[in-house]
């Protein structure tokens, strides 16, 4: 079967229980030892061969033993109830990694994730505000998380921390934020006061589909 052409763009964040910054965006071990946590995305513009998938909001749940390079990754797929059949083949189509170049983002993922849990469908409760630095995730017996900004320990302000990685393969730029984070589904955690991250992004099958100027131009943060 000829691979699918596919697209999405929108609103991405990251929680895991790593300190502020995230060694792994800088190729050191996870400040625990372990890493888990959750991603989402909630897709302001997307298609796989022509279904539509504009409006769905996508998360999943994860646990890696070492830093995420060494594998051995658990991830637990959550995908919003209304999402229709032909949605639900696409999402997994572009999510497995298939037809997609080494090196790419969810080809890295179907490589480093070695242990799949049952996909869920359900509703899915999505605020997401990168000028406040400000985000939640509701997953009703699942998954619940909030970012917010993180603030100077010394004078009480909010201390702004932008993460830039002209190479990245999951995104560009993106707005550090101080997240918490409970998962009570098949892959378990619970922390307050650690790693989170929003940023734009837009990805086809050859990965990120801008470079940094362009993503800067596309999608400017807050100044």
């Amino acid at each position: 079967m000829a691979f699918r052409e596919w697209s999405l763009e929108g609103e991405y964040i990251e929680f895991c229980s790593c300190d502020f910054g995230c060694p792994c965006e800088s190729m050191a071990p996870p400040t625990q030892g372990e890493c888990n946590g959750a991603v989402g995305f909630k897709i302001t513009k997307g298609e796989c061969d022509g279904v539509k998938l504009d409006g769905l909001v996508v998360v999943a749940t994860f646990y890696f033993p070492r830093a995420i390079h060494h594998g051995d990754g658990h991830m637990q797929p959550i995908l919003e109830s209304r999402a229709t059949d032909e949605q639900r083949d696409a999402f997994f189509y572009i999510l497995t990694g298939e037809d997609q170049p080494v090196g790419t983002m969810f080809q890295i993922f179907s490589v480093i994730i070695e242990h799949h849990h049952e996909p869920i469908f359900t509703e899915i409760g999505w605020d997401w505000d990168i000028k406040a630095r400000r985000a939640r995730i509701d997953v009703p017996g699942v998954l619940r998380t909030e970012a917010q900004p993180i603030l100077n320990p010394v004078t009480d302000t909010e201390q702004r921390i932008i993460t830039t990685l002209p190479d990245g393969w999951v995104f560009h730029e993106a707005e550090g934020a101080d997240g918490a984070a409970k998962g009570i589904g098949d892959i378990k955690f619970d922390f307050t006061s650690r790693h989170s991250s929003l940023s734009y992004v837009a990805w086809d099958r050859n990965g990120l589909s801008l470079d940094l100027d362009e993503a800067r131009r596309r999608f400017p943060l807050a100044s």
